[in-house]
């Protein structure tokens, strides 16, 4: 499971924003908002990048996270 909904929700940023940045298609970024598709770690970390946050916050659970 990802949190990239959550993450892409609490900045404002829509998903057609992340996928022209990714160089996707909706229909797959949206399939990776919604669960139903998992990205590779690799693109996790460059989600994370571009939403300018931890790639521990993109994944997993919130409890999960640094306690930075």
């Amino acid at each position: 499971m990802n949190r990239i909904k959550v993450v892409l929700d609490e900045k404002g940023i829509k998903q057609m924003w992340l996928a022209n940045k990714l160089g996707k298609s909706f229909s797959i970024v949206n399939a990776y908002v919604c669960n139903r598709r998992q990205p590779s770690l690799e693109l996790l970390f460059e989600i994370a990048e571009l939403l300018q946050v931890d790639p521990q916050r993109t994944n997993c659970c919130k409890d999960q996270w640094p306690k930075n």
